[in-house]
């Protein structure tokens, strides 16, 4: 049989959570080796689709897009999309299941007729209504549900599926249903209800089954699947099995003809509109309001300031982003509406000069973010670039997050999705995925392993792949002489194959996506696990992919922090400090960094920073920018690239470059990737990629599951490299700079290191202040109570015990020392301080 004769319509991946066995990748490679032209993804959701889309098209299979409900009488049905319209209804369908349990979605199918145009539907496997029909006898009924789907969907959107899996009944219920098909006159389609891309995977989709209802593999046994046929079969084994009806698979290439709709490049999304005085567009009242603020905060506008004005303009311009930036604005001004509510703002001051929230990451970079009250750092004074944040060819929309106070952040995310709609302002779903010793521990608990055994083998592994665990074994004498013992063999040999799975969904500590349309509408969502809280099934990667802004309203304890120590001054001394204002070359707050002294500073606190202060010698914000960003995981996995950094940056040690295409991106980290933006400036100046490109590249290497992209974009930068003179060798040794930890973006180590300072100025300045704030405003960092004590008895901060007459919930100030509160009480903690106090 030709190979091109036959495409998988109906497979599962891990995105199924407890069902598929097998990575979007795996289930794409082996149709590519079975040289399918096609194949659709139906998981239980929407969470893989687009990722399934970009990497199918990437290979040069055609996706189809659609999933697998499950109706309210527990029968399944599998929707594929033919087009964008078929897409958009399936997403609200899934939408429409998840409101019945979040956990559990179940559909009401009398939601199905409105929602069927531009749909295929597919009669499901073993568990469809039409198949439990026949296989009860009940072959009225499964007459009557077909032409009820036909007058739904219409006819030629309409197919009957047969499975054969080698399961009791297969031949029966096919023949019945190939009957039933062909007196209604309609077609019929085989799968083979893929749940894993290779057999081997059944042992691990036994155990995720069991894994979901967390328990033990022989208490699940009527659950699982009966054999090992649940994998993608050639179009020649499909032969074998269907060459009696050879429509059955003729008919999954007219289906993969007529879905033809692409989701990685299909979706219409479009950003709200922003409220614009008359006469106006975004872009000339975005350029009004820079204007504006520039005067007040400049007295004037110079040559700088307006060439970099216009530049930034030229590229908003170009890539649409007026109403975004302004769209930032309207949360900016939402949040000082709060503060000026709750009493922490004045109505009269301009939002620039105290804005609510703290920009964060590459956006920091933008004087217009800084201008219209989104950002507090002036990216002038520190020579920050637009590249990262804002390249010239920009194919995505790019993130701007926003930093708020605790007690800020709750009200705001409420009040915005107030102000846009619950549907056109919905939260970033987040994918958990499996590491090494969350994989064994859940495969051990399914085969049955004690807890016991797992939680004791758990403390003494420290690798972090899966992959080693035999290998620990053997070196530990708890467990050497188990390695080959069944249950423990069996966990060997599966825990790899988890690892990197993806677990769960959940929410996204801020992500909200605010569109102009309603958002169930391109991606299904769901009620989070708070209440009024909706998310969708698309992590920060997807959501990126699918170019949605993606707004990060995020809580950074220091503001809180600073927020309260400001409140107890001006009680104090009837003075409001203005943190923007104060002196940030204090030579006494650098020497207090330098000595090793900011324990419970923001971000300068960690023993590493405690001795990073003490050998980088910071003297203003420029080193502080320095100092916050080498102790991150991509800067401290390049061999010996911190020492060598302070070497270079305080001692005049000289370096050479591999090439010198590599200066411009790296003289500015003194030889050392320090920051993002080098990461994309090396790859564009070595390989000629565009900034665009080479930010795309550096993504790559953050994400999950991403060898295949790797080894591609190596292919892209080595051929780069050698059309510009690198040698293979050079390109090699250059590539492998690259890291997928973590690292800051230039600007957002200068965002961070403002609060830094402040904090840091607030502890020598202002001593009692910020440990009364510090103490109430745990947890914040690496200190229990009793370090933090202490710390503040060196600093010359007298403790009183909580007294009935004087002491609040909270620590306060009393007669210059600090009076705790009645929460650090032990044994009565919030409730009851509360009751103390009333």
């Amino acid at each position: 049989m030709n190979h091109k004769q036959y495409v998988e319509l109906h497979s599962h991946s891990f995105y199924s959570f407890g069902e598929g066995a097998s990575h979007v990748h795996e289930l794409l490679d082996r149709a590519v080796e079975l040289e399918y032209p096609a194949i659709g993804l139906t998981d239980y959701n929407m969470c893989g689709a687009l990722e399934f889309a970009r990497q199918a098209k990437s290979l040069g299979v055609h996706s189809l897009t659609g999933g697998e409900l499950v109706l309210l009488d527990g029968s399944h049905v599998v929707l594929l999309a033919k087009n964008r319209k078929g897409y958009s209804n399936i997403s609200q369908l899934f939408t429409l299941a998840n409101m019945s349990d979040r956990r559990n979605p179940r559909l009401d199918p009398s939601y199905i007729p409105s929602h069927s145009d531009g749909v295929v539907l597919l009669t499901g496997a073993t568990q469809g209504t039409l198949s439990r029909l026949v296989s009860e006898g009940r072959i009225e009924d499964a007459e009557n549900k077909l032409h009820q789907y036909l007058d739904w969907f219409g006819s030629g959107s309409v197919y009957v599926e047969l499975n054969r899996n080698f399961v009791h009944g297969d031949k029966a219920r096919t023949r019945a249903l190939n009957d039933l098909a062909s007196r209604a006159h309609v077609p019929v389609v085989a799968t083979n209800n893929v749940h894993y891309h290779v057999p081997e995977r059944h042992r691990l989709q036994n155990l995720l089954v069991a894994m979901r209802r967390n328990t033990t593999i022989d208490q699940v046994i009527p659950h699982i699947k009966p054999n090992s046929e649940f994998y993608m079969k050639s179009a020649r084994q499909m032969s074998g099995l269907f060459g009696s009806i050879p429509d059955a698979l003729s008919n999954t290439l007219k289906v993969a003809d007529i879905c033809d709709f692409d989701l990685s490049s299909d979706l219409g999304y479009a950003l709200p509109n922003p409220d614009v005085p008359d006469g106006y567009t975004p872009l000339t009242y975005l350029k009004r309001l820079c204007h504006e603020a520039a005067i007040r905060r400049y007295g004037f506008i110079g040559e700088v300031v307006e060439s970099r004005l216009a530049e930034e303009l030229r590229l908003i311009h170009k890539h649409g982003l007026a109403g975004f930036m302004l769209i930032y604005r309207e949360i900016a001004q939402i949040a000082r509406e709060i503060m000026i509510e709750i009493g922490r703002a004045n109505p009269e001051d301009p939002l620039e000069w105290r804005p609510p929230g703290r920009g964060r990451g590459s956006s920091v970079a933008m004087l217009t973010g800084y201008l219209i009250g989104i950002s507090h750092i002036d990216p002038l004074m520190y020579n920050l670039t637009l590249e990262r944040f804002l390249p010239d060819n920009l194919r995505v929309i790019p993130d701007i997050d926003l930093d708020f106070p605790r007690f800020l952040r709750e009200k705001l995310m409420i009040r915005v999705q107030e102000h846009f709609g619950s549907d056109f302002a919905v939260l970033t779903g987040m994918i958990t995925t499996y590491r090494a010793k969350g994989a064994i521990t859940d495969i051990g608990k399914a085969l049955g392993i004690p807890k016991e055994d797992l939680s004791r083998l758990s403390k003494q592994i420290h690798s972090h792949e899966a992959s080693h665990l035999r290998d620990e074994m053997l070196l530990s004498n708890d467990f050497r002489h188990r390695v080959d013992h069944p249950l423990w063999r069996d966990l060997i040999y599966l825990a790899p194959q988890l690892q990197g799975a993806p677990k769960r969904l959940g929410q996204h500590v801020g992500g909200m996506i605010l569109s102009s349309t309603p958002v169930s509408r391109m991606v299904p969502s769901r009620q989070g696990a708070i209440e009024g809280r909706y998310i969708i099934d698309w992590d920060k990667d997807s959501v990126a992919d699918a170019g949605f802004a993606k707004i990060d309203i995020l809580s950074l304890p220091v503001l809180d922090q600073l927020e309260e120590a400001i409140s107890l001054i001006e009680r104090k001394t009837g003075n409001r400090i203005d943190l923007s204002r104060i002196d940030h070359e204090d030579s006494d707050v650098y020497d207090m960094i330098n000595r090793g002294e900011s324990r419970g500073v923001f971000l300068l606190q960690s023993p590493a920073q405690l001795k990073m202060g003490q050998r980088l010698m910071s003297r203003n914000l420029q080193d502080l920018a320095y100092q916050v960003a080498l102790i991150r995981p991509g800067v401290g996995l390049q061999g010996s690239a911190v020492s060598d950094f302070i070497e270079r940056y305080r001692h005049g040690m000289s370096w050479t470059y591999d090439h010198p295409l590599e200066e411009r991106a790296l003289k500015r980290g003194y030889g050392i990737i320090v920051w993002q933006e080098q990461v994309v400036q090396l790859i564009s100046d070595i390989s000629g990629l565009s900034q665009a490109d080479s930010d795309e590249m550096r993504r790559a290497f953050t994400r999950r599951n991403n060898e295949y992209a790797i080894k591609s974009y190596w292919q892209r930068f080595r051929d780069g490299a050698l059309s510009r003179g690198v040698d293979q060798n050079i390109a090699l040794k250059i590539f492998e700079k690259i890291n997928g930890h973590y690292m800051f973006p230039e600007s957002h180590s200068h965002a961070f290191a403002v609060s830094a300072y402040q904090a840091a100025w607030m502890k020598y300045h202002h001593t009692l202040e910020f440990f009364v704030a510090l103490m109430n405003n745990q947890p914040m960092g690496f200190y229990p109570i009793e370090a933090i004590k202490q710390d503040a008895r060196r600093f010359g901060v007298s403790f009183l015990n909580p007294c009935v007459n004087f002491s609040d919930s909270k620590c306060s100030c009393h007669k210059n020392s600090l009076l705790l509160g009645f929460e650090f009480v032990r044994g009565v903690g919030m409730r009851y301080a509360r009751e103390i106090n009333d």
